[in-house]
């Protein structure tokens, strides 16, 4: 069995792997011998992915790109075929909110300002699936093989109070996902979603937790309707990540959204 997740003869690219979700989603393709290319504007932290990879025994290089420039991702493609070989995997893992399009409690949805709605669209949609499967995409379709995944969010399924803005964007990343599998089913290429649950990280914590780091009131309301009683490990979205990438694995799988949330999903009441 462990040769079916075997990425040996891979070349992965993570949009977003110097973050804390997407450069886990590195480690575990790095960690089956996939060849990384770590994908980000810093290029501090994108040298610290790197130089973990790396330490632990993968190959990995970081390239700088702007997601919402497509002149800019076709620049990073050619210089990760360049160096590391015919792309085989692409993980779109950039995203994010920003705080102007988050709903406060008794807040006006009537006011929500149009930039900010823009904005976590761009983002989250346009620079984080759109542009980079159209310009990694093409390349894939054309050597007929290839694996992208999407990055979701339980949100996308489930529209949360507060995250309005984010979660239609990621509602929208789901139907994207949805619709390339089908446009490109015959192609080699197969597309995939993988929807976390809650996952403490950088652009979260402050709704999960209070500053003394108890639990807040929202991330005490999530951990209730959490079967696991917890919140996820970035280590943990590894499996799903290997698995989807891997051809030998996953051959006849596109179009789905995989959901790694603890259970939350499933609880109704």
């Amino acid at each position: 069995m462990s040769g079916l997740f075997d990425l040996s003869t891979d070349v992965a690219v993570v949009i977003g792997g110097t973050g804390g979700l997407g450069g886990a989603m590195a480690d575990a393709l790095a960690a089956q011998g996939a060849k990384v290319a770590v994908v980000g504007r810093s290029a501090e932290r994108g040298a610290e992915r790197v130089a973990a990879i790396q330490a632990a025994g993968g190959k990995a290089i970081f390239q700088a790109a702007n997601v919402l420039d497509p002149s800019s991702l076709a620049t990073a493609r050619d210089s990760i075929q360049s160096q590391l070989g015919n792309i085989t995997v692409l993980i779109n893992a950039a995203g994010g909110n920003r705080p102007d399009a988050t709903l406060p409690p008794g807040s006006d949805f009537c006011k929500l300002p149009l930039e900010a709605w823009r904005d976590v669209f761009d983002l989250n949609l346009v620079g984080g699936v759109l542009l980079p499967c159209q310009v990694f995409g093409q390349t894939m379709v054309a050597n007929r093989q290839g694996s992208i995944i999407n990055i979701a969010s339980m949100s996308g399924m489930i529209p949360l109070s507060r995250v309005v803005a984010y979660s239609a964007a990621k509602a929208a990343v789901i139907n994207l996902t949805q619709f390339l599998a089908r446009e490109w089913a015959t192609t080699g290429v197969r597309v995939n979603a993988i929807s976390p649950g809650f996952f403490p990280a950088e652009q979260n914590r402050g709704l999960l937790y209070n500053s003394d780091g108890s639990l807040s009131a929202r991330g005490s309301q999530i951990i209730g309707h959490t079967p696991m009683a917890r919140f996820g490990e970035a280590s943990e979205l590894g499996g799903a990540t290997v698995w989807l990438a891997s051809q030998a694995a996953a051959s006849f799988v596109t179009g789905q959204n995989i959901v790694v949330d603890g259970g939350f999903s499933a609880v109704t009441i």
